[in-house]
């Protein structure tokens, strides 16, 4: 199964350049995340939105490399960085502990559920040993579709736990809880993953 839903890309791809309008940087948790990181660290962005995130890690002297499913985002953030933005797919990502740190906020809450260990397990391939990794989902009991007919996991705290222990060996792995406003307007309960793969 692909693990990319055909309708949450169309409406990526659809509002790409309102998207990338209203994106700001993601401040304290990004901050702190980087922080964990030595200087100048490799580090892999996926959904990288129109750019935001992947700006602040090159401002700070960091080897980003920023990536988004939807290619019309990725030229948005081409655009934004003056540099070329690759198109990935989760289930394309083939890189063996190449990054020492990997930041995926607000995109792996797309994945379908049954397919969530198995893109968890490349990313943590993907880490060098003792690399961090950053995802954030909107959390819930059982998965569906927002207003806008984008797909959501909808994962619980314990149900991300068994996910992530599934996908690889981490050495710490925490999650807190935070609330954000969407594109579609809408207040949802957020669940913010930091976890370090095992040396």
């Amino acid at each position: 199964m692909n693990p990319a839903d055909a309708k949450t890309l169309m409406f990526y791809g659809e509002n790409a350049r309102a998207y990338a309008e209203r994106e700001i940087a993601q401040h304290t948790r990004l901050k702190a995340f980087l922080a964990l990181l030595p200087a100048g660290a490799s580090i892999l962005e996926l959904g990288c939105g129109a750019g935001a995130a992947s700006a602040e890690m090159i401002a700070g002297g960091f080897d980003a490399r920023p990536t988004d499913g939807a290619p019309e985002m990725a030229e948005e953030a081409s655009r934004r960085l003056s540099r070329p933005v690759e198109t990935l797919l989760f289930h394309d990502l083939k890189a063996v502990e190449a990054y020492d740190g990997v930041w995926a906020n607000a995109c792996l809450l797309h994945v379908p559920r049954p397919e969530l260990a198995h893109v968890l397990g490349l990313i943590w391939r993907a880490l060098k040993p003792a690399g961090y990794f950053y995802a954030s989902f909107k959390t819930g009991a059982a998965d569906g579709r927002d207003k806008l007919d984008r797909y959501y996991n909808y994962p619980s705290p314990d149900w991300l736990r068994a996910t992530y222990s599934e996908a690889g060996r981490w050495s710490s792995l925490s999650i807190d809880s935070g609330e954000v406003k969407g594109f579609d307007n809408e207040h949802a309960a957020m669940l913010y993953v930091v976890a370090r793969k095992s040396v």
